[in-house]
């Protein structure tokens, strides 16, 4: 589970019922009418934009980028470096038993590829689609997070008209045009709230996510083409080094070392 998510949700809600409490309470921020026309014009917005598949795939995709936690890229230089050495001492073939041990779909996939005897050129073209296609998905994901997070605020807006409207055409009761404003503006604040806490934070971190992952992606597919052109598992280990920032470079080398 990705903690920085979690904690930013938990203190950003923490830190709204607290300015609440001490203001009026939570009660006079509690509306359901408002809520129901800012989430529902929201998701009702979001299925005319998108296809209906879509944004049920994006949850998914949410799950994934915000609960998975990608392996450590120094984790699978060892690794990769190890398969190296086997396939140089024992042979690609000897690889195929450590396959049921790989959780990485991608490296599963590629190592069955170079033991199938699959071209260079073929296998990189195969896995190179993979990762253009897991980088459509998340961009697919990131947009529509994106429009949720415009979409939420317009229609606090448009809940705040409503409730405008509706205290203008009772302006025979002076008493209840605080209360009516009152419920006018938190369609507004509902809006926000759903907008700059979740949907585009949400967007942000999906879009971070997708850089790491094909980082990993990248390197996976250079250390499987590595192997399978039989190049030395020291060359091996080096050349996927710089694929890691400097500072976790220099504590990969300390391990080996010691």
């Amino acid at each position: 589970m990705d903690i920085a998510t979690m904690a930013g949700v938990l203190a950003g809600v923490a830190l709204l019922v607290w300015a609440i409490l001490m203001g009026s309470g939570l009660g006079s921020f509690l509306d359901l009418p408002s809520a129901l026309v800012v989430l529902g014009g929201t998701a009702c917005a979001t299925l005319i934009n998108f296809p209906l598949a879509k944004v049920l795939g994006v949850f998914s995709i949410m799950k994934k980028a915000l609960l998975y936690k990608l392996p450590a890229l120094d984790g699978e230089i060892k690794r990769i470096t190890e398969f190296a050495q086997i396939a140089r001492k024992e042979g690609l073939l000897a690889l195929e038993d450590k396959l049921e041990s790989l959780n990485e779909p991608l490296l599963q996939k590629g190592i069955q590829l170079v033991i199938d005897g699959t071209p260079p050129e073929v296998l990189r073209s195969i896995l190179t689609i993979d990762v253009a296609t897991m980088g459509d998905r998340h961009s697919e994901g990131k947009t529509i997070l994106e429009v949720m997070g415009a979409f939420a605020p317009a229609f606090g807006m448009i809940g705040t008209l409503i409730g405008l409207v509706q205290m203008l055409g009772n302006l025979k009761d002076p008493s209840q045009v605080g209360s009516g404003m009152a419920v006018a503006l938190i369609t507004t604040f509902y809006g926000a709230v759903l907008a700059n806490l979740i949907f585009l934070p949400a967007a942000g971190k999906l879009s971070a996510r997708h850089k790491e992952e094909a980082l990993l992606k990248e390197l996976l597919i250079e250390g499987v083409l590595a192997i399978q052109a039989g190049d030395n598992p020291r060359t091996i280990e080096e050349k996927l080094k710089s694929f890691l920032p400097p500072s976790n470079r220099a504590k990969l080398e300390q391990k080996d070392a010691a």
